[in-house]
């Protein structure tokens, strides 16, 4: 099967995790033992970010942030739907309630003019996402957001390597929050970071991170135990490092399974605004006019054939019973269309050429049956 997703972990990493193991020094009461300091400083030059704060989870870089954005009961967050469900868990953990917004059709991500539209007096922080890899349109979000005063935190789980005007994700947020899942462009296995040029904002979520501290025994706010480890730092350093070489392996894929599904009518391929560079962390085609039903069918007939195609995401949020029983319904049209077409198919750099091109041409096989 090509899977969907594939962390790379080599040598490097695996020495890199002994060498701690071997120094006994695993973690931090405080969450900033050395190596976890050392990728910090790395992940804030990578961003361009004055401050980055490891942390254990994605999830965990959302709730740290959403609760340092100043988020209270009775507040209201804008978000999208069309998301993993952790965007939302993030705003219902901090004590908001989540506004679900529709999406761009054809970014897949977080409208600004949805957004507009959706802003009350309730409204304290605007929580877009960059979904598959491609950065939401940030530029008219900063301006809503400092028009209304409210405060835009990033979701930039799966958005290392992205451009947006030039600029890595998170530059037009008060803070950004990474995933270092095993599926995302880089690893640590489970972990997250905050980015932010914020001084207040960076010591409120270091707090968060460390069950409200700044000293030990000494909580100052309420907290959580969000620290990331040692190992999960020292694979991180690595996985910094291999990041370009990842990122171009991710775009050589994609341009040429571009090439081969461009001869099909039926599908909407990715797409890669003027504003915006693709970091490919999921190629996201869309199964244009077609139905749930021959979506399914599709995805189906391609495991038999051993491609790990997978559709992301099936059920969006506002959808789910928790969130349904809890902040009522909402129609979204565009997100619930998006969900009943969009595939996305590997390229990721441990997919060979030879592999992307059979991927390509069994796509088009399946389509020419439907």
């Amino acid at each position: 099967m090509i899977t969907i997703n594939l962390p790379l972990i080599g040598e490097e990493e695996i020495q890199a995790v002994v060498k701690v193991m071997r120094s006994g020094y695993l973690t931090s009461g405080l969450g900033a033992g050395p190596e976890v300091t050392k990728f910090e400083s790395q992940f804030a030059k990578f961003a361009s970010a004055k401050h980055a704060i490891a942390v254990n989870t994605g999830t965990a870089a959302l709730h740290a942030a959403v609760a340092a954005a100043g988020v209270k009961a009775g507040d209201e967050v804008i978000l999208p739907s069309f998301t993993f469900v952790a965007t939302a868990e993030a705003v219902v953990l901090a004590g908001g309630k989540p506004v679900f917004t529709d999406i761009d059709a054809e970014t897949y991500n977080l409208s600004p003019r949805q957004v507009e539209k959706s802003i009350t007096e309730k409204t304290k922080v605007i929580l877009p996402v960059d979904l598959y890899g491609l950065s939401a349109d940030m530029a008219p979000i900063r301006e809503i957001a400092d028009k209304h005063g409210l405060k835009v935190v990033e979701d930039a789980a799966q958005a290392h390597g992205l451009n947006y005007r030039g600029k890595p994700a998170g530059s037009f947020a008060d803070a950004a929050c990474w995933s270092l899942y095993a599926s995302k462009n880089m690893t640590t296995g489970e972990g997250g970071v905050v980015t932010t040029n914020d001084d207040q904002t960076a010591d409120t979520v270091r707090m968060v991170r460390t069950h409200g501290e700044k000293a030990k025994y000494a909580s100052e706010m309420l907290g959580c135990n969000y620290r990331m480890s040692e190992i999960q730092a020292a694979i991180g350093s690595v996985q910094l490092e291999r990041l370009p070489s990842f990122l171009e392996k991710r775009t050589q894929n994609a341009q040429q399974l571009t090439e081969i599904l461009s001869k099909s009518a039926k599908l909407c391929l990715p797409a890669e605004p003027k504003d915006g560079k693709h970091n490919w962390y999921l190629y996201t085609v869309r199964l244009h006019r077609g139905s749930e039903a021959q979506r399914n069918k599709l995805l189906k007939e391609l495991h038999q054939k051993g491609i790990g195609a997978e559709a992301y995401y099936v059920n969006p949020v506002h959808q789910m019973p928790y969130y349904v029983n809890n902040f009522g319904a909402a129609k979204l049209p565009e997100t619930e269309k998006a969900a009943n077409q969009v595939f996305s198919l590997p390229i990721h750099p441990g997919v060979s050429a030879e592999q992307v091109e059979f991927i390509g041409n069994t796509v088009l096989q399946l389509l020419s049956e439907i």
